[in-house]
Order: structure tokens, then sequence, then C-alpha cells
């Protein structure tokens, strides 16, 4: 019979593994500690928004505090190369060691599978093309597709050109690599032996299967308790390829079958997983943090609904554009829609809502963070517009700690 847990101890153990019960470093952060958010985390998911900051920096600020954003663009493009590029969770950014453990999917999207549709049909189609991209990439890389003659596409394809999805194409059958991106966030590509460390390139490429069993076991250890949907949703694995896996750590004893009270189904321990008693400390989330991203779990952990309203008509969101959850303590207390107005050189809190129960430093609490947030982004202040029922209380306690 499985072991049952308290809902307070898997919200417990959810936040160790995550890195939250992990000290912000007192002095300045070097690549050690962005070491140490990954070996929590194992990847960080990319995004174009940039209301606040681009979200790739984001889960490092939850974790470390304050820290030199540079040390993410120098892990993924300076040699050393620290990280790659690749579909995970989404495009995100995986450390080197990874790259053999995503082989089996390259090879898949190579053939057609596993990627979208139009991608798809667009490698069958246009092979010759391809091949011409390519062959500019090995002789001319790093390129990017606005390094082409002719890459102005109209219409179709979400604007794309042949060049971009030619480029697009190679990249997921992992034919090419992201070097560096520009300015603008445009991708550079280049071939992979030109970018990551020979020893990386070197090392055996495990089967399919090996590798999948790898990956669910790196979702379990950076969720720490999680149900089987969970765990396939971290690396965004086929059923197929992720169940049989989890059965396959259950009898290796990696995973520990147990009941969670509240939760209907089966829940998996990672049998290394911590166990605090008490987890305290403050963090501002990403929409796209590992702890929330997959909202049902967020919802089961911490009773915190939550939804991404960017693409939601103005008029018709709750909470408003991009909203940042504000953890505190063991609990998810407020979330804010917030705006890096850079032009006024301020943090512009544009709406401002707490959680039922939140506790009454949630206000005070949550100020002192927003300002170490505007010195992190080199923004001069804090502002609080009127909208929601924690924005009074907010703008008081922002205003008392200026």
């Amino acid at each position: 019979m499985a072991d049952t847990i308290s809902l307070a101890r898997a919200r417990r153990i959810a936040l160790a593994a995550q890195g939250f019960t992990d000290r912000r470093p007192d002095g300045e952060c070097n690549q050690r500690h962005l070491k140490r958010v990954l070996r929590h985390t194992r990847l960080l998911q990319i995004d174009s928004v940039s209301a606040v900051v681009r979200a790739h920096y984001m889960p490092a600020f939850s974790r470390l505090g304050p820290y030199r954003m540079s040390l993410i663009d120098e892990a993924a493009s300076k040699r050393p190369r620290r990280m790659f590029e690749y579909w995970a969770h989404e495009a995100s950014l995986l450390p080197v060691e990874t790259w053999p453990l995503v082989q089996w999917r390259m090879a898949r999207a190579a053939d057609g599978h596993g990627i979208y549709s139009g991608l798809a049909k667009f490698g069958r189609e246009k092979r010759e093309f391809i091949e011409r991209v390519f062959a500019e990439v090995d002789a001319r890389g790093p390129l990017a597709a606005s390094d082409f003659d002719g890459h102005q596409g109209t219409g179709g394809w979400w604007g794309w050109s042949e060049v971009k999805h030619a480029l697009e194409w190679l990249f997921w059958a992992g034919r090419v690599t992201t070097h560096s991106r520009k300015p603008s966030f445009e991708r550079l590509y280049d071939l992979p032996e030109r970018v990551l460390p020979q020893t990386i390139l070197a090392e055996p490429v495990p089967s399919p299967a090996d590798a999948q069993r790898q990956l669910v076991e790196l979702s379990a250890r950076a969720l720490g308790i999680a149900t089987a949907s969970d765990l396939r949703d971290y690396f965004r694995l086929a059923p197929a390829d992720c169940y049989p896996r989890i059965d396959e750590l259950v009898e290796e004893g990696a995973l520990l079958p147990v009941a969670v009270k509240g939760w209907p189904k089966q829940a998996y321990l990672h049998r290394d997983a911590r166990m605090p008693r008490k987890v305290g400390g403050r963090a501002l989330l990403a929409p796209f943090d590992p702890l929330v991203w997959e909202r049902s779990r967020a919802e089961r952990l911490f009773g915190f609904r939550y939804r991404i309203e960017i693409y939601t008509p103005a008029h018709k969101r709750t909470h408003g554009y991009y909203v940042l959850p504000f953890r505190l303590g063991e609990a998810i207390v407020a979330r804010i829609d917030v705006k890096s107005d850079r032009a006024g050189n301020v943090l512009r809190v544009v709406a401002a809502y707490s959680e039922p129960n939140a506790p009454d430093d949630t206000a005070a609490e949550l100020a002192q963070e927003l300002h170490l947030m505007a010195a992190w982004l080199g923004l001069d202040r804090v502002s609080v517009e009127p909208a929601g029922d924690l924005a009074p209380a907010l703008a008081a306690a922002v205003e008392g700690a200026n």
C-alpha cells in the first residue's frame, strides 16, 4: 500500500526540489550559482514576451535574487559552452550534458515525427532547398535567417520565409544549433560541432528508451513529487515515451509511488527528494517558472488557479497581461500584473491582487521584492496603480520602502 503524504508536506518537497530552500547568495553571483539553479530546474524556458524581462532570466532571479543576466548569455553563447537551445518544455535552454538525451527527438524530427505538421510537410517537400541552406551555414556560419538574400517571406507560415523554415527544420533535426542571439533576439545558427564542447559530442548516445528514462528521472528530481502527467509534461514527452519509463523507474526504486491527500491521481516521490520541515523566503515567479508552468499542478499544490492572459483581449482579462505570482514561505499569496516601463525608468505594477488567506505582511514583503527586482532591472523606482484589492496596501508599502 502506498504511503500517504499530506498536502503541506508535498508542497515543501516541491519547493525544495525547485531550489527554494537554498539561501540566496550574499555576494555577487557567478556560474557556480547559475549551475546550482539548473541543478534544480534542469532547463530554462524561452519566451519572446519581455513585458518585464525575457522569461529565461527570471527563474534565476526568483532563486538567487539580483544576479548579472549576462551569466546566462555567457553560458549560452561563450566558451566553454554550458547551455544549448532545443525543444524540451517548449523552446528551452538546457545544460549541455542533456545533449545526448535529446538525440532520439532530433532523429524523429529528421524523419518528420514529433514536429508540427507544417514543418514536417516542408521537410518532405523542400529537402533540396534545406540542403542548400545547410551548406550555407556550413560554409559561412554562424548565420541568421536575415543573413540570407531573399529571406523575407509574405503570407502563410506565420510570415516566415522559406529560409527560416529550412533553418527551423535543421534546428529540430539537430543538424544546426543556436550559436548565439542578436540583440533583437534573432537566432544565429551554426553547426553543433562548432558550438558544443567536443567532450559532449563524443558522449555515447543512449537508446531512445534509456534517454527517455533519464529525462523522466530528471523531471522527477526537478519536481520532487509529481503525478505521471506532471512528469510527462516537464520535457513534453508522449505518453508512450513516458509512462513505461515511469514503471521502470518504480521497479528500480528511483520513484516511490505515494498518495497525496486531496490529489485524485497516483503520485511519485523521487527517492532523493528533500523533505524540509519548513520553507521560508519569498520570490516573484515568471509565468514560465517550472514551479507554476503546469497550471493543474499549481492548483493542486497551492490552491492557486493561474492562467496566462497575454492572448486574451484586454477587456476580458481577469488579472492582467503579464501576471507574476508571489510566493511567500510555503504559499502563493498574491499576483501582480507588472511591466518594465523602460522609457519612464520605472517598474510599474498595473494591478495587484491578494490570494485567500494571504498574511498581513504580504504587501510589505512584496514591496521589498519589487524594489529588489527594479534594482536588478536597472529601473529607478516602483509605482503601483490603483487596480486590485492589494493595490492600496502595496502602494503604501512601496512608498514606505523608498
